[in-house]
């Protein structure tokens, strides 16, 4: 992904800035631009970017914040095919929230410019701690904004424990002003905004279920299926977690009657790079129908010899009385850069409705992987 922050970026970047600001050195921003960038990650390209963005733009914040509004006309986009080509705007977006915040109002009038650029999700988060008030202000008007990446702003950018963002300690204790926002957008057109609005609620689930719950209950009633859509997303970790009252929310049955008949693994001993297979064979001993959903977790060995699960999706099913099912899947336990694996006794363990139903164990030894 850092590539994304290259040499085409700083092109396009520069020249952006040429159209924009009469007379920009052109030639020595992008030789002071690359300077050493190749040996920098991407957050710490995004930071030396800014930098190098500051020597070259009016200290005077105002005239800044002009020269950026006037840029998003001249901005050159790059390659629509390239996946990464929106990471040139990054920098430009995240020099307002470190230079701009002595100057909030001009600043959020910026970002509501740029972040259809990139996303200013990122940069709105200095504000929201730095000027809570005028901020939260600025995102109701915002909710009515005719854009949809304004709009989505405002939920992304008050997700309080945003994926590589600022943690929001003050809406981790309290969410009840994003909640208002949210409240706004719930039934917001655009799928856009609508996914962001479920991963809002979805992030204070982790500290507040009980509010997510009782707010889900109330969407519920009435609801489109859009608005069922983001109730869905928005409790998929208090199902993975099994909190007990999601299930018949989301109209599954509270408290499954099943007997796990087996839970079988094969092969019990692989290398690094295999896969295992598990089956499971389960029995519903009620006299109604039920509906359940079935997860798997991984029980991976650690280096201090103790196991972690991780949790992964496996299959909703409807279950007649009496009825008896069995079920397979296959798990491939590949190097993947997100984990490292350590040779050891590993576990499948089932889960139905987040609650353990059985566990079987095989082994994992070191191999030369794909």
């Amino acid at each position: 992904m850092k590539d994304g922050l290259g040499a085409k970026a700083v092109q396009r970047m520069a020249e952006s800035l040429k159209r924009t600001v009469p007379g920009f050195p052109k030639p020595q921003f992008i030789a002071e631009a690359m300077d050493g960038i190749e040996e920098l990650e991407l957050k710490d390209r995004v930071r030396y970017l800014i930098r190098v963005l500051n020597t070259y733009l009016p200290e005077d914040f105002e005239e800044t914040g002009d020269i950026l509004i006037r840029l998003k006309d001249r901005w050159l986009s790059g390659d629509p095919d390239d996946n990464l080509c929106g990471f040139a705007a990054w920098p430009v977006i995240d020099y307002v929230g470190e230079h701009g915040l002595a100057h909030p109002d001009k600043a959020l009038e910026v970002l509501r410019e740029l972040t259809s650029m990139f996303s200013a999700e990122f940069s709105i988060r200095p504000f929201i701690i730095e000027h809570f008030d005028l901020t939260f202000q600025t995102l109701e008007r915002w909710t009515a904004d005719p854009d949809e990446h304004v709009r989505r702003l405002v939920s992304e950018g008050s997700r309080p424990r945003l994926p590589w963002g600022k943690r929001l300690p003050q809406l981790i204790a309290d969410p009840s002003t994003v909640l208002e926002l949210l409240e706004k957008l719930k039934d917001d057109p655009s799928e856009y905004v609508r996914r962001s609005v479920a991963n809002n609620l979805n992030d204070i689930s982790k500290d507040h279920p009980e509010k997510v719950l009782a707010l889900c209950r109330r969407w519920q009633k009435g609801a489109s299926p859009e608005r069922q859509w983001i109730i869905r997303h928005a409790t998929r970790t208090l199902v993975k977690a099994g909190h007990p009252a999601v299930f018949g929310l989301l109209g599954y049955t509270e408290n499954p009657q099943l007997d796990v008949q087996s839970v079988d693994v094969s092969p019990k001993a692989i290398q690094l790079g295999e896969a295992i297979e598990f089956e499971v064979t389960l029995q519903s001993t009620s006299a109604s129908a039920q509906s359940i959903v079935i997860d798997y977790a991984i029980h991976h060995m650690k280096s201090n010899g103790q196991t972690s699960p991780k949790v992964f999706k496996f299959r909703t099913v409807n279950l007649a009385p009496g009825e008896t099912m069995c079920l397979t899947r296959r798990h491939a336990i590949k190097p993947i850069t997100t984990r490292k694996y350590y040779p050891g006794e590993h576990a499948v363990e089932i889960l139905i409705n987040g609650n353990p139903f059985g566990k079987a164990g095989f082994t994992l030894s070191e191999g030369k992987g794909p």
